[in-house]
C-alpha cells in the first residue's frame, strides 16, 4: 500500500484501517477468509468528517459569502461525481479490493464505488491521525479542485439551482430525506423526497442518496417550470 500512500501524502500507523477502507461488501461475499469487515462504517464517518473539513475551509475563506452560497460550493465538491474523479485521479480503483462482478459493473456504479471509498479513506485517516491529517488531505485533494468549480460555474447544479429559487420564493431551504432503500447491501437503490418544510415537492431515485436527491432536484424544477 506504500504506492497509494505516498499518493494520498499520508502513512498509516495502523495498516488495517487502510486495508478496510479498500475493501469492498462485494469482496468478502467471494473472500469469506477475509480477516476486515468492509468499509461502509469507514464510508459513514468520512462523510461526516469531510463535510466538516470543507464546511471549515469554506468558512475561514471566504467570509463574506453567505451560508447559501457555501453551502453550494460544498455540495460541489463532495458530490459523488467530483469524488470519484479526484479518486481516478489517484488511482484508486487499482488498490480496491472488489468482487469479480463489481470490477465489471456500469460506469455509474464505478463511480459510486469509488466515491464511497474516497469517503472511507478518509474516515480511516481519521480514525488513525485525528482530524487534522484529515483536513489536510481534504484540502490536498478536493479543495484544489474550487478554482475550477467557480471559474465554470459547475456549482450550479439541480440542488443548487432549486435551492437558490425556493430561498428567493419561500424564504426556506429545501430538505431531502430518504424516503426508500431497496436492493441487496452491496447494490442499494434510493428514493429520496425533496421536501418544501413538510411539503413533498418531488422525489427522485438513484444509486447512491446524491444521486437520488439531484434527481428528485431535477423533478422539482421540471414541476416549478
Amino acid at each position: 500500500m506504500t504506492q497509494l500512500e505516498d499518493k494520498i501524502g499520508y502513512v498509516f500507523k495502523n495498516e488495517d484501517l487502510l486495508r478496510e477502507a479498500l475493501t469492498h461488501r462485494s469482496y468478502l461475499n467471494e473472500h469469506p477468509e477475509w480477516d476486515l469487515p468492509h468499509n461502509e462504517r469507514l464510508e459513514f464517518l468520512g462523510d461526516a468528517v469531510l463535510e466538516l473539513a470543507i464546511t471549515e475551509e469554506l468558512y475561514s475563506r471566504f467570509p463574506e459569502l453567505p451560508e447559501g452560497q457555501l453551502t453550494v460550493y460544498r455540495a460541489a465538491l463532495v458530490n459523488y461525481q467530483k469524488l470519484s474523479a479526484v479518486a481516478s485521479d489517484i488511482g484508486l480503483e487499482k488498490f480496491l479490493l472488489l468482487s469479480r462482478g463489481e470490477k465489471i459493473d456500469s460506469a455509474k456504479a464505478r463511480e459510486v464505488i469509488l466515491a464511497n471509498a474516497m469517503e472511507a479513506l478518509l474516515g480511516a485517516i481519521y480514525l488513525d491521525g485525528g482530524f487534522p491529517p484529515a483536513a489536510e488531505f481534504s484540502r490536498k485533494l478536493i479543495l484544489t479542485h474550487l478554482p475550477e468549480i467557480i471559474e465554470t460555474r459547475s456549482y450550479k447544479d439541480a440542488k443548487s439551482e432549486l435551492q437558490e429559487l425556493i430561498q428567493d420564493r419561500k424564504r426556506l431551504t429545501p430538505t431531502y430525506r430518504v424516503l426508500e432503500e431497496s436492493g441487496p447491501a452491496h447494490r442499494r437503490e434510493f428514493r429520496v423526497g425533496v421536501f418544501f418544510g413538510e411539503e413533498l415537492a418531488a422525489e427522485g431515485g438513484g444509486a447512491s442518496k446524491q444521486e437520488a436527491e439531484l434527481e428528485a432536484a431535477r423533478n422539482a424544477l421540471q414541476k416549478m417550470k
